[in-house]
Parts: C-alpha cells; sequence; structure tokens
C-alpha cells in the first residue's frame, strides 16, 4: 500500500513497537477516524465510526458512574468512621452530667452538627437542677410531645429516624439556637418498658445537611446505641 504522506522513521517504528499506546489516546483515535470519514467522501456511511461514537458515550457513562459509587462509598466510610468515634466519645463519661457535656460538645463537633437537644418528655412538674445546669443540651417535654412534633400534629407511625429540612427550628426543642436551625435529624429514643419516649435532634445551619433523600442506618445505629445508653443512666 502508497501513501503520499510520509511519517518520520522513528515514530513509524516506535508506533509499531507500541501500538497500544495509540489506542490507549482517545484523542489520537478520534482524530484518526475522523481523517479516515474524511478520506472516503460525504457519501458513505461509515458504521464502525457511529459504532466508535457510541461506545465511547457509554464509556463516558460508565466512567460516571464508576466515579460516583467511588464517591459514594467514600462518603459512606467517612460517615461510619465519624460515627464509630462519636460512640466511643459517648461511652467514656463515668457520670450521668459529663455524658450530657459530651453530647452537647464532643460529639456534636465529631458528627458536625451545630446543636445537639435530647428531649424526654415528662409528667412530673417543676424543674430540675440538672436540667437548668445543662439546658443547652438536655430539654423536656409533657407526654405526647415528641410524636406531635415528628407527625406535624397529624398523627399516624413516626419513623425511627427523621431527616428534613425546615423553615425554622422549634424553641420548645432548641432554645435560642431555632432561629437558625434549618435541618434536622430527629432520632426516637425507647428508654424501656414504662418510660416515656424520648428525643435526639441534631440541628444544622445548612439547609442541605439533612433531607428525607438521605440513607439513615447509620443515625438509627447511633440511635440504638444511646438510646441503651440513655437506659443505663436513667436506671
Amino acid at each position: 500500500m502508497s501513501s503520499s504522506a510520509v511519517i518520520d522513521d522513528s515514530l513509524r517504528a516506535r508506533i509499531i513497537a507500541e501500538p497500544e499506546s495509540i489506542l490507549d489516546d482517545t484523542d489520537l483515535m478520534r482524530a484518526l477516524v475522523a481523517a479516515n470519514e474524511k478520506s472516503m467522501g460525504g457519501n458513505i456511511v461509515d458504521l464502525r465510526g457511529i459504532a466508535m461514537e457510541r461506545m465511547e458515550a457509554r464509556l463516558d457513562r460508565l466512567e460516571d458512574t464508576h466515579r460516583a459509587v467511588i464517591a459514594a462509598a467514600y462518603e459512606n466510610l467517612a460517615g461510619t468512621n465519624q460515627v464509630h468515634r462519636a460512640i466511643l466519645r459517648m461511652l467514656d463519661p463515668m457520670e450521668f452530667e459529663g455524658f450530657l457535656s459530651d453530647l452537647g460538645g464532643e460529639v456534636a463537633g465529631i458528627l458536625r452538627v451545630d446543636c445537639i437537644r435530647l428531649v424526654l418528655e415528662t409528667a412530673q412538674a417543676g424543674e430540675d437542677p440538672v436540667l437548668r445546669r445543662f439546658s443547652h443540651v438536655l430539654r423536656t417535654a409533657p407526654p405526647g410531645a415528641i410524636e406531635g412534633y415528628l407527625t406535624g400534629g397529624r398523627g399516624g407511625a413516626t419513623r425511627p429516624v427523621t431527616l428534613r429540612q425546615i423553615q425554622q427550628g422549634q424553641s420548645a426543642i432548641y432554645g435560642e439556637a431555632a432561629a437558625w436551625v434549618r435541618s434536622e435529624a430527629c432520632i426516637r429514643l425507647d428508654l424501656g418498658e414504662g418510660r416515656l419516649p424520648g428525643l435526639l435532634a441534631m440541628g444544622a445551619e445548612d439547609p442541605h445537611q439533612f433531607s428525607p433523600q438521605q440513607g439513615t442506618d447509620l443515625l438509627a445505629f447511633f440511635g440504638g446505641v444511646f438510646e441503651r445508653c440513655l437506659r443505663r443512666w436513667l436506671s
């Protein structure tokens, strides 16, 4: 086969020695295919070129999916590590006051939430000294208030974990922080037979930090460990 184009001998020898270097170069292969189509003229349909374009489109989609899967895996791993670290920190205190102090400080920081509130339903009147001292993290509510808060007063079954975006936090839950809370994760707590339920509310200023589309497995696990710790303190 003759050719009017002259290729440098060293370049030609390198191509023959390493043909895979051309096959692996997407831009170079695209240029070769375009040159081949041009040489055939405009009246000939190159089915190989069309097939290659489709294959490239599929490959691009696969690469995008691959990157998305890897990113999701890393995000899930990071979330798992966060929850594990928060649980270990939560298990350290030997006194209930230290447990509450860490909850509103170190644990909240590890989970990267702006505030955490533990809400306990109680039928008793009066204010407990512990409640006054830890009002920044511990709140009380009358019986039935937690279910009403989770369902928005509409009734129905409540999920173990509720993720949602809100216009503004409720002051009965977040106190002064309610003014800037824009999303929250609410974990319903089962404190054992004969006890009223509790609620662990995590508030964030970022409206996109918590949303109903996110998974709840890690938070459900964290809530399960938390309620068991709380049962120990309440006993």
